[in-house]
């Protein structure tokens, strides 16, 4: 997999983002006097929401929600990231700014960016997102938030992909057989590079035998160090956390790949929020 040079900075969205519609022309928006409310887009095609295709699919959707957040921060204020599981949504993704300006500025820099090896063709997404006008246009929000839901319904009793899955499934019904699962995508991990970093630090590939003040000892070299935990049903891991995030990333680079028992590497790597749920 092809590193991507550069990773921006983790920016953390705003809040939850429901989902946008491509197959409906935008409604303008309304014009307030409040000085913080993004002008209109100055192209007809331009909104504050990027369609985005052609993404790697082996990739986990937490993950590249993560990833495309990260990224496309560069450009400005990104409302949220929209990624769905289902066969519909699989490869593509919705990216919504603040206004039309920095999604067409990301539209122009990033489009055909390589990300995961594959190169993003990125779009403008024909309707407002719900976050945007949520946020801008709170008086149209159940309007808007309506018609979308209407026009996913609608577009569900025609989908041709499930008309084919059902058929599949009738026709397998039908000769007394069960359709055969497809294969299981493999699990793919975050490059380090894109994780924030967490004053709490998940550690791999333990030796079954560490001990506790083993650990305490190796990471009590560098100052700050608040608590070692061990998982009692799972030997090969523990958690090692930090008064501060800086420390945490300081003993992070430096005991990443270290040999604890001489021969296996242990991995360090800043804990994600599934990894820190384990603790409480």
């Amino acid at each position: 997999m092809a590193e991507i040079s550069d990773p921006p900075a983790f920016v953390p969205a705003t809040g939850p983002m429901e989902g946008i519609e491509t197959s409906a022309p935008p409604e303008p928006v309304a014009k307030t006097e409040d000085a913080e409310k993004p002008a209109a887009p100055s192209e007809p095609n331009a909104t504050e929401t990027l369609y985005i295709q052609n993404l790697n699919e082996k990739i986990k959707i937490s993950v590249m929600k993560q990833t495309l957040t990260n990224l496309f921060a560069n450009y400005g204020e990104v409302l949220d990231v929209v990624a769905h599981r289902n066969i519909r949504m699989r490869g593509q993704a919705f990216v919504s700014f603040k206004s039309a300006d920095i999604a067409k500025k990301a539209q122009k820099e990033a489009n055909r960016f390589p990300l995961y090896t594959k190169p993003m063709q990125i779009s403008f997404a024909r309707t407002p997102s719900d976050a945007f006008v949520k946020a801008f246009n709170p008086d149209k929000y159940d309007q808007h938030h309506q018609e979308r839901l209407e026009r996913k319904r609608k577009g569900r009793i025609d989908n041709p992909l499930k008309r084919k899955a059902r058929a599949k499934k009738l026709a397998a019904a039908l000769e007394g057989g069960v359709a055969a699962p497809g294969p299981k995508r493999p699990a793919v991990q975050m490059p380090d590079e894109y994780l924030p970093p967490n004053k709490i630090l998940f550690l791999q590939n333990l030796p079954e035998s560490v001990e506790k003040d083993q650990l305490t000892s190796l990471f009590s070299q560098f100052p700050n160090l608040y608590e070692v935990r061990l998982i009692p049903s799972k030997k090969d891991i523990a958690f090692v956390e930090y008064l501060d995030e800086g420390s945490a990333t300081v003993a992070k680079d430096a005991l990443h790949n270290y040999k604890l028992d001489g021969e296996n590497k242990i991995k360090v790597r800043p804990s994600l929020r599934i990894y820190s749920s384990i603790l409480c």
